[in-house]
Parts: structure tokens; C-alpha cells; sequence
């Protein structure tokens, strides 16, 4: 079977399987989401934090409590990693003898909290299991969690009849840790072990190499970070290599499953979306658009990867430069428009090694804000703040009263959506610009020209996204990239965080009205093609010079 066919009947069974689980897990969401009932073992935690889980939030107080939770376990995880000398299971691990050095310790604590998993270290010889399991691993299930609470606020301030209340943030939080991430992920680590992933507490194994020398291969309980990692949208590897690793990934089918944990929850929030609002063709309006632009990119990434322009990619009949045989050209390209298009940033393959174009795609999905399909939570509000300027600008052109599901979009509404849109460009730009402009930056490059650029961008287009990937040709282990990167991972997150509570608020407090002959209709096609365009016109308006400094002199030379 030709690569083509392979790749296309991967693409078509990874869509089968999420058609399939669509309207069932997507109700399912809604339900956790909406449901008035609390089980036991919630109520018992609610109790332990002296929380009422029946008091409704409004937003202020909702965003305090993020940022409140947020805090604490930076501080937590922070002190974590440098207490690791005494904690069990060290096997001696560190950068500086056995000890974290404070600025990896604070890049990496940000980086977990924030869903980036942007690792500026070499995971199996860092961190012993207990870090791993007791520090990072909790934090991708919590932050994870905060995605989907601040989705769900944004929902209940559309669906919401004039309260001004948009839930309740522990609830939240709670929920989709007890009810969605824990129970999937749980039984996704054991399907992973089954297919071959690593889960041991041993060090490692000793072997005898082909040459007869002695070797030790790394261990750790990688599957149940797996699971979490991809079904999370987190993307931080427990080896260095990540889901290239073939203790993470080991095989074809060990792959698709982790693509369809990356895809799962977002695709189905925009069904739990429609069923909330009480609209189910609001939903699948938003899910048209994220799988137009996923779609086109990853046909774009396909061709370029299957196309190459170098003499030793021609003669392979293709770019494998730092992709895994097992998994080729289809697979590779596939995980790639996925991690970049989900905020996940776990990579089978090195995207440093893709092609100007091909590498291209995966910067462009960032730079787009991640909304193809988005990360868990993110992807749904971060498209919902688009949908409120597509409409107003719709308005604009055509007279129309600028509504969307029965909210007016006014001065406020359009203000935090325009500050959750800008904020990520402002930080990619800016920070970019600084780090090019520094002499040093020049030493921590591993390539020069276009793709040397393109490195830095990256790095800052996926600290600021909370991707977490990275091209891997730049050495970003100084305290300048440490704590630049920290800065953009935590305005990269909380500031598009803080405008969509702000907006779910001013949406709550409104009482919904009934469309009009002048409402612009927000459920069919014509709408998806204005939101889809807001997405291109934004990101190429914004990046089309670095974009032409990087890729795309990269591709055209």
C-alpha cells in the first residue's frame, strides 16, 4: 500500500472516530457542564476547600479564583522541582548535581500551569518520577481543567438570561477533572500499555548495544502521562524524544490514538456548545471552521513534506529528515497540523527538520490562535471572541444590528474580544524583536538566515500560544529565553483568559432578545466563511512580514 493510501485511510479513520463520538460525548459535555447535581467524592472536596458549590460566580469573582488556583500551583510546583533532592524516586537527577536551577524551575513551572509544557530540559535525566508524577502530571489535568471551566463561563454569559452570574469556577474545575479528564485518560493509559507505552518507577534498564557495549535505556511511567498529555492538550513528554519516543508512541496505532485524545475534547466542546446556547447549528458552524482551516493546513504541510526541493529529500522521494520510519510522510504531517492546531505541542517527529513550507504550516497554525481546533477550552472561547468581531465587523459593512445568539455586541463586548485577539500578537512580536535584536541570541541559534529567525518566532509564537513545541535548532536554556518565554506562556494565557471571563460577564448580564429582520444569521455557511476569513485576515494582516523574513523565504530559496 502506497504512502498516500496509508496516510489518507488513517485521515479517514481518525474522522470516523470522531464523527462517531461527536453527538454522544459532546451531550455528554453539556450534561457535566449544566447538570444541578453533585456526586459524592465533589462534595467531599468542596467541603475539605470551604467552597459552596450551589453559589453561582460572577465573572470577577470567577477570574479571581482562576488566577487565585493558577498561582498556587506555580508557587507549589516551583517549590517542587527544587526540593527534589529529598523526594523519593530522584535517582539522583537534576542539571546542577541533583538539584533544579531556579530559573528552569520557574520556565517550567509557568510552562506546566499555563498548558504549554514547554520543556528547556531533557525530561528522563532532569526530573525523577516523583517530580513527574506528584508536580507535572497533576498540573495537566488542572490546567486542562481551568480550558474548559473558562469555556464553560463563556457559554452560560451567551446562554445566560441577565443574572450576571457565569457558574461556579471550583465546580468547574472539579467536574472536568472528575467527569471527563480522569476517567478518559485512565482508561487511554491502559489501552497505551496494551500497545506497548512504558510504565515502570524503575530508572532504567541496562542493555548490551550491537557494538557490545553497555547502555542504560531510560524508564518512567509514561503512559499515564501520555494519556493525560494528549487528552489535555498539554504536550510535555516524559522523554526527550516525546511521542517520537517509542516508549511513549510505540507504533501506527498507539499514533492515531493520541491524535484522536488531542482532537477529542475540543472538536466535541463545539457540540456541548450548541446544545447549552440551545442551538446545535451554532456548534457545528464553529466545528465547519475549525475543520476548514485544519483540513487546508494539513493538506498544505502534505504536499510540502511529500515535495521537497533538496537533492538527498528528492532521492528519498520525500522529506524524512527527522521523522520516524514507523509512522512516515502521513503520520508525521498528521500529528503535526494536529499538536500545533490543538495547543497540545507533543511532536512524533521534529518540526525543526520539515521543510520551509512544511514548517511553515506548523508556525501559521500557532500564529492563526490555535483555533483549529483550539486547545481543551481554549480553542472554544479563543473562536467564540473571534465569532463577536466577525459579527460587529459584519454590522459595520452592512448596516446590521450587531447581535450574536440573542446578546448585543457593544463597546465592551468588542473590547475584550479585540484584547483576547491581540494579546498573543503583541507578545509574539515583541518578544521576538527583542530576542533577534540581542547579540547573544545569535550563539543560542543552531541555524542562520530565515531558518534561524523562524526558530526564535517559533519559540515565542508557541510560549505564547501555550503550544510548548519548538524548533529545536535554538538552545533556549539561558536565563533570558527562561524567563522571556515564562513571561510570554503567562500573558499568553491569562490575558486572552481575563477578557473572555470579562466578556462572558457583560454577555450574562444581558437579557437575551429575540433576532430581527436586520440580525445577521449566525447558523449557516456564510457565517462560517466570515468567521474562517476573520481568522486569515487577522493572522496574515499580522504576521505576513515575519512570516516573509522566515518560512517563506525559507521555501523560496
Amino acid at each position: 500500500m502506497s504512502s498516500l493510501v496509508a496516510g489518507l485511510c488513517q485521515v479517514a479513520v481518525l474522522l470516523m472516530l470522531l464523527a462517531a463520538v461527536y453527538l454522544p460525548f459532546g451531550n455528554y459535555l453539556a450534561q457535566v457542564l449544566s447538570s444541578p447535581r453533585h456526586w459524592r467524592v465533589e462534595r467531599w472536596m468542596y467541603r475539605i476547600v470551604r467552597v459552596d458549590p450551589d453559589t453561582e460566580q460572577r465573572w470577577g469573582v470567577y477570574a479571581a479564583g482562576v488566577l487565585g488556583l493558577s498561582f498556587v500551583s506555580v508557587a507549589l510546583l516551583y517549590l517542587i522541582q527544587r526540593i527534589q533532592p529529598l523526594l523519593p524516586l530522584g535517582f539522583g537527577r537534576g542539571v546542577d548535581g541533583d538539584t533544579i536551577p531556579p530559573a528552569m524551575a520557574f520556565n517550567t513551572a509557568v510552562s506546566f500551569v499555563t498548558n504549554t509544557n514547554w520543556q528547556s530540559y531533557v525530561p528522563e535525566t532532569t526530573y525523577g518520577h516523583a517530580v513527574q508524577m506528584l508536580g507535572l502530571t497533576v498540573q495537566n489535568f488542572v490546567s486542562a481543567a481551568v480550558g474548559i471551566a473558562v469555556a464553560a463561563a463563556l457559554i452560560r454569559g451567551f446562554a445566560g438570561g441577565g443574572t450576571g452570574r457565569v457558574g461556579n469556577v471550583w465546580v468547574d474545575v472539579t467536574r472536568a477533572v472528575t467527569r471527563v479528564l480522569l476517567p478518559i485518560s485512565f482508561v487511554a493509559a491502559i489501552v497505551l500499555v496494551a500497545m506497548g507505552a512504558a510504565m515502570s518507577l524503575r530508572a532504567g534498564v541496562d542493555i548490551s548495544g550491537v557494538d557490545g557495549a553497555r547502555h542504560t535505556l531510560a524508564l518512567a511511567p509514561s503512559a499515564s502521562q501520555e494519556s493525560i498529555k494528549e487528552l489535555g492538550t498539554n504536550g510535555g513528554g516524559i522523554f526527550n524524544a516525546n511521542s517520537a519516543h517509542p516508549f511513549e508512541n510505540p507504533s501506527g496505532g498507539s499514533d492515531l490514538l493520541e491524535i484522536l485524545l488531542m482532537l477529542l475534547i475540543p472538536v466535541c466542546l463545539t457540540r456541548a456548545f450548541g446544545v447549552m446556547v440551545r442551538d446545535t447549528r451554532q456548534g457545528g458552524v464553529l466545528l465547519g471552521v475549525m475543520g476548514l482551516l485544519w483540513g487546508g493546513l494539513l493538506a498544505v504541510a502534505w504536499w510540502a513534506e511529500a515535495h521537497p526541493n533538496g537533492p538527498a529529500a528528492l532521492a528519498a522521494g520525500g522529506s524524512l529528515e527527522g521523522k520516524e520510519v514507523r509512522f512516515g510522510i502521513p503520520s508525521s504531517v498528521l500529528f503535526e497540523v494536529s499538536t500545533t492546531g490543538t495547543s497540545t505541542g507533543a511532536v512524533n517527529s521534529m518540526h525543526d527538520s520539515f521543510t520551509g513550507l512544511g514548517g511553515g504550516v506548523a508556525l501559521l497554525n500557532m500564529l492563526l490562535g490555535e483555533v483549529a481546533p483550539g486547545g481543551v477550552g481554549t480553542g472554544l472561547y479563543g473562536i467564540l471572541v473571534v465569532a463577536v468581531v466577525a459579527v460587529f465587523l459584519a454590522g459595520l459593512m452592512v448596516g446590521r444590528t450587531p447581535e450574536y445568539l440573542g446578546k448585543k455586541l457593544g463597546r465592551r463586548e468588542v473590547t475584550a474580544s479585540a484584547i483576547s485577539i491581540l494579546a498573543m500578537p503583541t507578545l509574539v512580536l515583541l518578544l521576538s524583536g527583542l530576542a533577534i535584536a540581542l547579540p547573544s541570541t545569535g550563539a543560542a541559534l543552531g541555524n542562520g538566515g530565515a531558518h534561524g529567525f523562524s526558530e526564535v518566532l517559533y519559540a515565542y509564537a508557541s510560549g505564547s500560544n501555550n503550544n510548548g513545541s519548538a524548533f529545536g535548532g535554538l538552545t533556549v536554556t539561558s536565563d533570558f529565553f527562561e524567563s522571556t518565554l515564562g513571561v510570554a506562556m503567562l500573558f499568553g494565557r491569562f490575558v486572552p483568559i481575563l477578557a473572555a471571563l470579562a466578556l462572558a460577564g457583560s454577555l450574562a448580564a444581558q437579557r437575551r432578545v429575540e433576532p430581527g429582520a436586520g440580525t445577521l444569521p449566525t447558523d449557516g455557511a456564510l457565517f462560517g466563511v466570515l468567521v474562517a476569513g476573520t481568522v486569515v485576515i487577522v493572522a496574515a494582516l499580522t504576521f505576513f512580514p515575519a512570516l516573509g523574513l522566515g518560512p517563506l523565504a525559507e521555501a523560496l530559496a
